[in-house]
């Protein structure tokens, strides 16, 4: 019999694989992105410190359009968020999701919005 992989425990595979060569700190904090089915989170973590400097989301933007616009606006929100914090550098994790559709969206924009990562 044929064992069907969990398409969560996959991806929590993955992230775990990731997360062996991503941390990040107070200068350089964690991009860390969570994509569900119907919405997309963002949040800017220092790990050694283990608190969450900034975050934004779908959920608390209400953003109109699709859902690549909507991790856009994501993008967008969380580079200003991080601006406002001082923070121009970031490590980005994506969270053991593949690099296109929103993720790439979220990132494309946070960068056009002045994140170097």
């Amino acid at each position: 019999m044929i064992k069907r992989q969990d398409r969560k425990v996959n991806r929590s595979k993955r992230h775990q694989r990731v997360r062996v060569h991503v941390a990040g700190t107070s200068q350089r904090p964690r991009l860390a992105v969570f994509r569900s089915l119907n919405h997309v989170y963002a949040q800017l973590i220092d790990d050694g410190a283990s608190r969450t400097l900034a975050a934004a989301s779908t959920v608390e933007m209400k953003a109109k359009g699709n859902g690549v616009a909507q991790a856009a606006e994501v993008g967008k929100a969380i580079a200003a968020k991080a601006k406002a914090a001082g923070l121009n550098q970031v490590v980005f994790d994506r969270g053991g999701f593949l690099y296109h559709g929103r993720i790439k969206a979220l990132a494309d924009s946070a960068r056009e919005a002045g994140l170097e990562f």
